[in-house]
């Protein structure tokens, strides 16, 4: 049987305070907040969404073995970069200027634990 439908719809973030990662992603970013559940004395479940998309992300206790900030290069495609620039810092959130080449526009931030985010406009070529 050949697969056909691979999607990549939830990822794992390592991160070593889960109120503070919770507060930073949804309260401050401004990710939602698709459940919190505490299902036992070591074990949480925080699943986030960024608005639009089809991938969501964990973080809590007991979910992974990598070490907090270690997870680089998350990219993430939003309509334009200097709106979500704008955004971030408008939030508090310290952030690249907007990195122009010729496949994209991209920003770049961490979360408080260091994990590395990457925005990019898409670019049309010319």
């Amino acid at each position: 049987m050949a697969i056909t439908d691979w999607r990549i719809e939830l990822i794992h973030l390592p991160v070593a305070d889960v109120e503070r990662a919770k507060h930073f992603y949804v309260d401050t970013i401004g990710f939602t907040l698709d459940h919190d559940h505490q299902m036992g004395p070591d074990l949480r479940f925080v699943q986030i969404t960024p608005q639009g998309s089809a991938c969501s992300f964990t973080i809590g206790t007991g979910l992974t073995d990598m070490e907090p900030g270690s997870l680089k290069g998350i990219q993430v495609v939003v309509p334009s970069a200097a709106d979500a620039l704008e955004h971030l810092r408008g939030k508090g959130v310290e952030a690249s200027d907007v990195d122009d080449q010729p496949w994209g526009r991209f920003v770049y931030f961490t979360d408080p634990d260091g994990n590395a985010w990457v925005l990019q406009e898409l670019v049309v070529p010319s």
